[in-house]
């Protein structure tokens, strides 16, 4: 039997083999979902999520203090010149978003087969 385990690779303490952090985890954690429960919602094994809960338990005071920190960066939101760039972007997409749709539309009224590749 393989057991789990907990490395950091730069991105904080993470389950080995995958992306998810034991901060991933301790969203459902704190909300008191079983190991069971929060392993089928992170699509991965329990021995996996009670590795994290271990390791969550065991460094209480650092993860604590980490966690406090990403939500308070994330209850502040981006910085106004991220935000900017955000929305910047957004509008381009959906814009390029219409553009498709619209080429679609045309294609289908003038009996055009789509070939999926669109100016």
């Amino acid at each position: 039997m393989q057991t789990s385990k907990i490395h950091n690779r730069g991105r904080g303490p993470e389950i080995e083999g995958t992306r998810i952090t034991v901060y991933d985890v301790m969203d459902y954690y704190l909300d008191g979902w079983p190991a069971t429960r929060i392993a089928a919602r992170l699509s991965l094994g329990t021995p996996d999520i009670e590795a994290a809960i271990e390791y969550i338990e065991s460094h209480r005071t650092e993860v604590d203090r980490e966690y406090g920190k990403m939500v308070e960066r994330s209850e502040r939101g981006n910085p106004p010149e991220v935000q900017a760039i955000y929305e910047a972007s957004r509008s381009i997409v959906e814009a390029k978003k219409e553009e498709i749709l619209r080429l679609a539309r045309e294609s289908q009224r003038n009996g055009t087969p789509s070939n999926g590749s669109y100016p």
